[in-house]
């Protein structure tokens, strides 16, 4: 990508960052570490990769995305309200009972949800079937993309969607799994371990990927390679090793920040550092 092309993907990428610290402060709860380490990855999927329209949400031929870590809704929101699906100001509303932005996607009130998750394991065996339906059924160059945690891949049903995926060749299916090492009671390495992923992934039948997924480079030569491999007949998996709580100091490498929202005086030192990453970037671009 052009250096122009970068700098507006890293603004908006802030403004997603942004969009996950005014929500959970306004719910006094939610997501924020798991949000924040995949905010460039939504990012890129909804500025740049997936072929979608904030206009017409339920496009037929538009590609899928699947957030099998549902509890990360916070920045699956953020960066559908910043792609125009619906309104940046309804944000805090998050999880407020008159709100439709519940704590877990629901695809029955949000604009740009393809399927509700929350119970851990069960949107990858989703996506995977969404993905055999777009290849087999539809016959449209339909792609599903579907992003785990590195905690929830401890579940066996994400084990047997891998299986189905290879076993109907699902070449159209992006299986993107967020390493940033740290779970709700800990570090991942310290409950069910599941290194060395990438041997794993392989042996089940994917096109395994390791890149640096708070690099937006990285992220595009990765769904480069992915776009590569549409006809292979293996399905593909990105292991993104990223920074639980990137971009908000104290919330980094901070597994108390799995669960909980900020409260006035965090919010305001989380955005007085957001704003500041935003000011630069903005100046950098003029």
């Amino acid at each position: 990508m052009t250096k122009e092309e970068r700098l507006k993907l890293q603004i908006a990428a802030c403004k997603v960052r942004m969009g996950v610290i005014e929500s959970t402060h306004g719910a006094k709860a939610g997501h924020p570490g798991g949000s924040l380490s995949a905010a460039d990855m939504f990012t890129y999927l909804y500025n740049k990769e997936m072929r979608v329209d904030p206009t017409n949400p339920k496009w037929e031929n538009r590609d899928r995305f699947v957030l099998s870590k549902g509890h990360t809704a916070p920045g699956l929101y953020s960066a559908l309200a910043y792609r125009g699906f619906f309104p940046v100001e309804d944000l805090p509303t998050l999880r407020h009972i008159d709100s439709y932005l519940q704590g877990h996607p629901n695809m029955n009130t949000v604009p740009g949800v393809d399927m509700s998750t929350g119970s851990l394991g069960q949107g990858i065996s989703c996506a995977a079937g969404m993905a055999k339906a777009a290849k087999y059924l539809h016959k449209d160059d339909v792609r599903v993309y579907a992003l785990l945690g590195d905690g929830e891949i401890e579940e066996g049903e994400v084990w047997e969607a891998f299986l189905f995926a290879a076993k109907y060749k699902l070449d159209n299916l992006c299986v993107i799994i967020d390493l940033n090492g740290l779970q709700i009671d800990g570090p991942t390495a310290k409950g069910m371990n599941s290194e060395p992923l990438d041997q794993k992934m392989d042996a089940f039948g994917f096109n395994t990927i390791i890149c640096n997924g708070n690099s937006l480079a990285d992220l595009e030569q990765a769904f480069i390679l992915f776009d590569r491999s549409h006809g292979s007949g293996k399905p593909t998996c990105f292991l993104l090793h990223t920074t639980k709580g990137l971009g908000v100091s104290f919330m980094e490498n901070a597994v108390d920040w799995h669960g909980k929202g900020p409260n006035d005086e965090e919010y305001a030192v989380a955005m007085q550092e957001l704003n500041a990453a935003y000011a630069a970037l903005e100046q950098e671009d003029k």
